[in-house]
Formats: C-alpha cells, sequence, structure tokens
C-alpha cells in the first residue's frame, strides 16, 4: 500500500468530519510527522462522542482540531456508505494502542500510558514491552478522578507527562478529558503525538476483556462491553447512545431513499 502524502478531505458523518483513511495509514502518518518533528492529536469518535459533540459545540471544534480523526464505530461506517461517503473501516483506539506502539518500538520511540484505576497502565506497559521488543515505556500514571478539576491536579500531570518527553501519548481517560487535557499537553510538547484511547489501556493490560472477532466484524462490540459492565454503561449506552446511533442510520437510509427516488 502507497504511504499517504496528503490526507483525503474529511467526511463528514454523525455531526463530525473524519479522515476516510486505514489503521495503517494512521500508524504511517504518524511515524512520518514524529521523524519530521512535528506532533499532533488523534480522536476516534464513535456514537457517544457524537453525540456529546450535537449537543456542545465547544467539543465539536475540540474533536474538529486534531490532526487526524478516525471513526471507531461501526454505526459511523455504515451511516457514511448510507450517505453515500463510505470510509475504509473502522479505526479503534484499542487497535491503535497496539499498532503505534509497535511502530514505536521499530524506531525507538518512547511511549507514555496515562489513565486507568490504579495498577492498570503498569500491567498494559508490562503486556506491551512483553509483545514488543525494544518499546520504551518513559512513563504510566493513574491520575485520580477529577484531578484536572483544580490546577494543581492538572499540573502534577503536565509535570509528569513533559518530564518523561515521551512521543507517543496514550491517554485513556474518558471524552473529553482525555482530549481537553492533550490539547492542553500539546503547548509543552509540540512534537508528541497524543491518542485519546478510552478503555484501551484496560484492554491492553487484560484487565477489560474485548469482545471476540465477530462481534467486532458485526458491529456488536458495545453488547459486550454492556454485557461485562452493564452498571456502568447500561444508562449512556442504552438510554442515550442507541436511539442516537437509531436516528443516525435512519437519517442516512432516508437520504438514500431519496437520492435513489430522485429524477
Amino acid at each position: 500500500m502507497t504511504a499517504l502524502t496528503v490526507l483525503p478531505p474529511r467526511i463528514a458523518v454523525g455531526g463530525v468530519a473524519v479522515d476516510p483513511i486505514r489503521e495503517e495509514d494512521v500508524v504511517a502518518w504518524v511515524a512520518a510527522e514524529l521523524a519530521a518533528g512535528r506532533g499532533g492529536r488523534i480522536v476516534t469518535p464513535n456514537v457517544d462522542i457524537c453525540r456529546a459533540v450535537s449537543r456542545d459545540p465547544g467539543l465539536a471544534g475540540l474533536v474538529a482540531g486534531a490532526e487526524l480523526v478516525v471513526a471507531d464505530g461501526m454505526p459511523l461506517v455504515w451511516a457514511a456508505r448510507l450517505n453515500g461517503t463510505p470510509l475504509p473501516g473502522r479505526v479503534t483506539r484499542a487497535d491503535l494502542i497496539w499498532s503505534l506502539s509497535a511502530m514505536a518500538a521499530a524506531n525507538g520511540l518512547p511511549v507514555h500510558l496515562l489513565g486507568g484505576p490504579p495498577g492498570v497502565a503498569e500491567r498494559a506497559a508490562e503486556r506491551l514491552t512483553a509483545s514488543l521488543p525494544g518499546l520504551k515505556v518513559c512513563g504510566v500514571d493513574a491520575p485520580p478522578y477529577g484531578f484536572d478539576r483544580t490546577p494543581q491536579g492538572l499540573d502534577r500531570v503536565r509535570r509528569t507527562v513533559v518530564t518523561a518527553r515521551p512521543a507517543l501519548v496514550f491517554a485513556g481517560l474518558g471524552f473529553p478529558r482525555q482530549d481537553l487535557l492533550a490539547a492542553r499537553l500539546r503547548e509543552d510538547l509540540p512534537g508528541t503525538w497524543f491518542l485519546g484511547c478510552g478503555a484501551a489501556i484496560g484492554f491492553a493490560a487484560g484487565t477489560v476483556p474485548r469482545a471476540p472477532g465477530w462481534m467486532r466484524r458485526a458491529g456488536l462490540e458495545w453488547l459486550h462491553r454492556l454485557a461485562t459492565e452493564p452498571r456502568r454503561l447500561a444508562g449512556r449506552y442504552l438510554r442515550d447512545d442507541l436511539p442516537f446511533a437509531a436516528r443516525l442510520l435512519a437519517s442516512g437510509a432516508a437520504r438514500r431513499l431519496r437520492s435513489r427516488s430522485a429524477p
């Protein structure tokens, strides 16, 4: 596959504009940008993020301002197809934490893991380094919930990350906290790339089980997560995200029907 020299135009879907590129394109693009001394942010919108963006213009700007925005959610892939602007596929943060780490190991670039419950980032670092010889983890941190509500908490995390001087930061703090923090840290580390990776640190650690491959391919990973963490996710998934996804797909289907019936 030929490496991208310029990003294709973004595609609007679910209220966000996403880059129509594959996982391998993301990894190659980040590697080239790091080699050139340029950093950036990666945001991976799913239905939950799209729903949040639809209600808050500030969050819409946070997502739109990222250097890379890729669809982590099959409903977005399906909706884009219905809209007549298909995406090449889903790009998940759970996969990117591994593929970007593999690229970092191959190029001698240090990574930093930020987020998760106590001990989870350390476990993820152990599994990543065991699987990827040569990977250097220059720091792990699990800041307490609410750390970003005080200047002191933010400054402690900022100093921890800046002192480590990572090439890649995997921030698993949930949207939008992880992305707001990444935007702030970009000022201190302009040559660093940040991936807002949500639960991916837990996936990498093995403390949060991923869905089987067939469920991921079928767009049912959310159902697996709901089954494993019902108390935490039931309200968000069933009350908020599922109706939003249904409206998104219904809108795309209606648009497709109108375009077919037009003279």
